[in-house]
């Protein structure tokens, strides 16, 4: 059979749909579950990643420490993975910290046309021996030929595989088949891609990313994750295994996983709501979904208007304080 490697990032991804309060007891129930699935990658920590807790982004309810220790002394067979930002994440006080822990997989993470940020984490982690890979975030807001270049970077850099983030969930397969074949045409290492639900295309985006070529799938429990979700991880192994690819988890035990995750992480499972669709037609990172509804609602304001001129504005994560400018432009406009 054909094998397709699974990461998964609920515990990190899923920390954004709970503002990023996961708890030390949660990180250990649900990395315990995982292991027994034999979940090949688990990544674990702020939604924003290593170091990211902040009043910007939002203030974890636990430190980084705790979470990878916890996750840790679960995790047998299974790697230890993290998402690093770098500004966020510093390689004295975070990288070396969390290389220390015991971290096996470090993701080095930029918006799409920022991949030169990644350099010297790149090469401090693959100097430590961590399967390293890059990630390319809100990779819809480069075109194909300026993504492509912006990959092979991060592979000169040492990068061992290059995943591109549907951050927003505004891909069509089309979409995906494009970038996923340019890259593979383009790059000397594996291919990956992350996707995200707003619009109720991240397993079939995930299909067409296997067929074009991906041999990295991202995918979380129950589809917990930013705004309407990820895509759902014991539907893509389903799907996966029906298409005939080697995944490397037990399908009942990953069952279980997710009706645990679902019990035990989540206030609700995501749901695609109007305003995700409106994220996805915007092209507008699904983080910012909660700051969004609270601060439309707080100034009497349509978030879906927010949502569009805040694509119109190419914002990216890391920029939430750009919300309040919008929202109070648009009420300075009513008013007018």
């Amino acid at each position: 059979m054909k094998k397709i490697a699974i990461h998964d990032p609920t515990l990190r991804d899923g920390n954004h749909a709970v503002a990023h309060q996961l708890s030390a007891k949660q990180i250990d129930l649900y990395t315990k579950a995982a292991e027994k699935a034999g979940v090949p990658v688990v990544e674990v920590g702020h939604g924003n990643g290593l170091g990211a807790s902040s009043l910007q982004v939002g203030e974890a309810l636990e430190s980084d420490v705790t979470l990878l220790e916890t996750a840790r002394k679960n995790l047998k067979n299974s790697k230890l993975s993290i998402h690093c930002i770098p500004g966020f994440a510093t390689i004295k006080r975070d990288l070396e910290r969390a290389i220390s822990i015991g971290v096996d997989v470090v993701r080095v993470a930029s918006h799409c046309t920022e991949a030169d940020i990644t350099q010297r984490h790149i090469a401090f982690c693959r100097e430590k021996g961590k399967d390293t890979y890059g990630v390319l975030m809100m990779s819809h807001m480069a075109s194909v030929k300026l993504l492509v270049e912006e990959a092979q970077k991060m592979e000169l850099y040492g990068a061992e595989g290059i995943i591109i983030m549907d951050s927003s969930g505004n891909y069509l397969p089309a979409d995906v088949t494009e970038r996923i074949n340019a890259l593979v045409n383009g790059l000397g290492v594996p291919v990956g891609f992350h996707g995200h639900n707003n619009l109720g295309m991240a397993v079939a985006n995930s299909i067409a990313a296997v067929e074009a070529g991906a041999k990295i799938l991202d995918a979380t429990a129950r589809g917990f994750g930013a705004g309407a979700g990820n895509t759902q991880l014991e539907v893509l192994i389903a799907v996966m295994e029906r298409m005939g690819y080697e995944t490397g988890i037990n399908l009942y035990k990953m069952l279980d996983a997710a009706d645990l995750a679902e019990k035990e992480l989540m206030p609700k499972v995501p749901t695609i709501s109007s305003e995700s669709v409106v994220s996805g037609l915007s092209g507008v990172f699904s983080g910012f979904a909660k700051h969004v509804s609270r601060i439309s609602k707080e100034y009497n304001v349509d978030p879906r208007d927010v949502y569009f001129e805040l694509g119109k504005r190419k914002v990216v994560a890391g920029q939430e304080d750009l919300i309040i400018e919008v929202v109070m432009e648009l009420v300075k406009n009513k008013e007018d």
